[in-house]
This record gives structure tokens, C-alpha cells and sequence, in this order.
């Protein structure tokens, strides 16, 4: 039996957890995955395919949308989250690898303020050129391109999303690589950036293959090389950068984090669901319409990775001299 004094203390704490639905779903174990981008694209998309396979094993999970100042506005939310578990978040290319040597200030440390959980996918970029220019210009390896390039100094532009993004740093470092010259086109967003190379106003850009593959396989795209260290199995027969420029690897990769504190064992139950569910094949053939390869690993191994990126574009972007005040 209980006393009066026990009853009335349960009835409060039942009240005030009624009173609090942050409180109340914490308890029945719901998780949040901040995306940093706008819904749609492919990082929100396969985030959403990754809550919908966890949910057998974390309950409900769901996704949120902090776009805003590349990716630093989501990411910042998660840095400032309880480390309970409950707050997830996606690291990208840009938010651990670009942006802490893009912008002069930002309101998280990449290194310090998250534990990494796993790597979700990697996605291969592609250096492709308007299909009639290369025909034009008799350029069908990537060879020629950069023979073009040494005998027409100056003659080459290419586009990118934006100064600073991962095509703008992709060209600088190929221009370091092949000694040749071309002219940054930098447009407001990959889309634009697609747009200006498939109407000629650009000779050839540096794009997500997800994004330029349907160019590519309807002929009005030339592509000339994969950035990854390997050839990609959705387009096997175009060679890598690497094969002619060697050390050539860029490629765009997110991954899961929680915030700096989270328990060890919270963080290893997070990389055994979300592991399992990327090695599903349901989890591999949705990823696959993107043109996207599951790659889960351990925390350590994908904390390793992004250190790795993050030395790697600190070169990089002190090549292209771009920056964010």
C-alpha cells in the first residue's frame, strides 16, 4: 500500500511529465536526426531512409531540417544538445572537412565537439564536360583536356556552386595537379552551376555524379574522370582522376554524429543500428537509386576519416584563396 505522502509525490511527477512533452517523449525513447540542409536533397533523403530502417531497433526517430550558412547552423544545434543520444546530427564534406577553413568563425569545433557514431555513405564526384564543347575541341580523355589546357593557356573555364564549395576546391586542386589554367565560374548553387555547363557557357565543372549521372547517360554530358581512388560501379568504364593525376581522391561523403559526451555505450548501440541497417540490401538498392555506397565503420574509423578530411581541405582551400568572413 501506499501512503499519502507517496501518492501525492507520484501524482506530481506524473503531472509535471505531462507537462512536458520534451520530457515525455526522452522517456519513450524518440530520436531526432538534424539535417543541415534543405529537405529534398539527397543528405535529408537517405537520412529519412536510415530513420525509417532504425526504427526497429531506437524506436521512432525522426528528422528535422536547420539549413542555413553551409550546414553550420544544423551542425551547431547538435554541438549544443544534451548527449543523450536522443540528438543526432549528419556531418558532411563541407561541415567537417570545408567549412572550418572556409569561414573565418564558426560556433562549433569540428575536432572537439562531436562523437562520431558512423559514416554513412560516400558518393563519387565526376569531372564532366558539355558533350558538343569536348567534341569541338577533340577532347575525350581526360589527357587531352589537360593537353588542351597546357597548349591554350587561358582558354579554360570551369563552374562550381559557389566559391569555397567541393567543385570550386576540386577544380583548384586539378589545376595545381594537371599545370594548367582555367578560369573559376562560380554560380549559386550546383543546380546553376549544371545549367551553365549544359548551355556552354562553361567548359567543364567538377560535379556530384548523382547530380550529373542522367546528363551523362543521355549524351549531353562528356564525362572524363571519377575523383574516388577506384573506378565507380555506376559508371565502371570512366577512369579515375588518380589514374593520371596520382593522389587525385575527392569524393562527398556524410555521416551520423551525436553530440561530445554522449556515453560510450549509447554511442556503440547508435553504430550497431544504424550499421545494420546500412549493410540491409532494402537500405543498399534505396541508396543505389542515388547513386549512393553505403559505407558504415566504426566511430573510431569514421572520426579518423574526418580528421583525415579536414587536414586534406585545409590545403586545399588555402590553394583556391577562397573565404567567408
Amino acid at each position: 500500500m501506499l501512503n499519502r505522502r507517496q501518492l501525492i509525490t507520484r501524482s506530481a511527477l506524473a503531472s509535471a511529465t505531462l507537462a512536458l512533452p520534451g520530457f515525455a517523449m526522452a522517456q519513450a525513447g524518440t530520436t531526432r536526426i538534424i539535417v543541415p540542409f534543405a529537405a529534398g536533397g539527397p543528405i535529408d533523403v537517405t537520412a529519412r531512409i536510415l530513420a525509417d530502417a532504425v526504427k526497429g531497433a531506437l524506436g521512432t526517430v525522426i528528422v528535422e531540417n536547420r539549413p542555413g550558412a553551409g550546414g553550420n547552423i544544423g551542425v551547431s544545434a547538435v554541438a549544443k544538445a544534451a548527449p543523450d543520444g536522443l540528438t543526432l546530427g549528419i556531418a558532411t564534406t563541407a561541415s567537417h572537412g570545408i567549412n572550418p577553413w572556409l569561414f573565418s568563425k564558426l560556433p562549433y569545433d569540428p575536432a572537439k565537439d562531436f562523437a562520431p557514431i558512423t559514416q554513412m555513405l560516400r558518393v563519387p564526384n565526376v569531372l564532366v564536360m558539355n558533350a558538343d564543347a569536348a567534341a569541338r575541341l577533340n577532347i575525350n580523355s581526360l589527357g587531352d583536356l589537360i593537353a588542351y589546357g597546357k597548349a591554350n593557356p587561358g582558354k579554360l573555364n570551369y563552374g562550381s556552386g559557389g566559391n569555397g564549395s567541393a567543385g570550386h576546391l576540386a577544380g583548384e586542386l586539378f589545376k595545381n595537379q594537371a599545370g594548367i589554367f582555367a578560369v573559376h565560374i562560380p554560380y549559386n548553387g550546383g543546380n546553376p552551376a549544371q545549367l551553365g555547363l549544359l548551355s556552354g557557357q562553361v567548359d567543364f565543372n567538377f560535379d556530384n555524379l548523382a547530380t550529373a549521372a542522367a546528363n551523362i547517360r543521355s549524351g549531353k554530358l562528356k564525362a572524363l574522370a571519377v575523383t574516388t581512388a577506384q573506378r565507380s560501379g555506376v559508371v565502371p568504364d570512366v577512369p579515375t582522376v588518380a589514374a593520371t593525376l596520382p593522389g587525385f581522391e575527392i569524393d562527398t561523403w556524410w555521416g551520423l554524429i551525436a553530440p561530445a559526451g554522449t556515453p560510450a555505450d549509447t554511442v556503440r548501440k547508435l553504430n550497431a543500428a544504424f550499421g545494420d541497417a546500412l549493410k540491409s540490401p532494402e537500405v543498399k538498392s534505396r541508396f543505389a537509386l542515388l547513386l549512393a555506397e553505403p559505407a558504415p565503420n566504426t566511430p573510431e574509423q569514421f572520426g579518423d576519416f574526418m580528421n583525415r578530411e579536414r587536414a586534406k581541405y585545409e590545403r586545399m582551400v588555402k590553394l583556391s584563396g577562397a573565404k567567408v568572413d
